[in-house]
């Protein structure tokens, strides 16, 4: 019972931890593409 729950529980929060941390790597790669484009890097 108390693994199944962990299991679970476990499963939920990769889940989250992928939703969450998605716009932070779009952000990242839209920050990153800007100041590339600002420093003039190709």
């Amino acid at each position: 019972m108390l693994k199944a729950i962990a299991d679970v529980l476990g499963k939920i929060g990769s889940a989250v931890a992928t939703v969450v941390t998605l716009p932070f790597r779009a952000v990242a790669r839209l920050f990153g593409g800007a100041s590339d484009t600002a420093h003039g890097h190709h």
